[in-house]
């Protein structure tokens, strides 16, 4: 990738991925970008859980009743979970990790799409977290935040359109003013 303003703008959502898998390289170099996220106070209280197996990606698609089926094609999700008791502001800290994995991804040229967990729930009303949590066998500490789908793109999306920024939600130096 060019430069950052690019990468951002480039990063879509992916739902469609080939069945091409992604190298050791390509997981580690995922990986890398996951344990080098910012947290509070350094406290790192994320742990990921990475799956490659068909039958489990297959299984996890039904972890919400919209928005999950195309796991089942990723070549690798990474689930992201994190420790209230390590850290009270563990949900912004699993949410920066899930989007440097997202960003690290866009710049490798790979496709990726975010799934949301927490306070989401499968077609039978049972929380997705809980789903995900028998799934993998997540220990009770930990609450799944995410689980971030990438893959090789199966399609083409255009950059995101500048024309459509929504500048009336800034605000220079008070809510409101002109």
């Amino acid at each position: 990738m060019e430069n950052f303003s690019e990468l951002i703008k480039s990063r879509r959502s992916m739902r469609k991925f080939t069945e091409e898998e992604l190298s050791q390289e390509e997981v580690v170099v995922l990986l890398k970008a996951a344990l080098m996220s910012p947290s509070s106070k350094r406290s790192n209280p994320w742990q990921f859980i990475v799956i490659d197996d068909k039958n489990v990606l297959k299984e996890l698609s039904h972890c919400k009743e919209h928005g999950a089926s195309f796991l089942g094609d990723a070549a690798l999700a990474i689930v992201v979970t994190a420790d209230p008791l390590a850290s009270d502001v563990w949900i912004e800290d699993a949410s920066i990790a899930s989007l440097m994995i997202q960003l690290q991804a866009e710049d490798m040229g790979l496709g990726s799409c975010w799934i949301q967990i927490r306070e989401r729930y499968t077609a039978t009303g049972m929380p997705s977290d809980e789903f995900v949590r028998a799934v993998l066998d997540i220990p009770l500490q930990l609450q799944v935040l995410s689980i971030v789908a990438v893959g090789h793109k199966g399609m083409e999306r255009k950059p995101f359109d500048e024309e459509h920024l929504q500048w009336e939600k800034i605000h220079i130096n008070k809510f409101g003013g002109h």
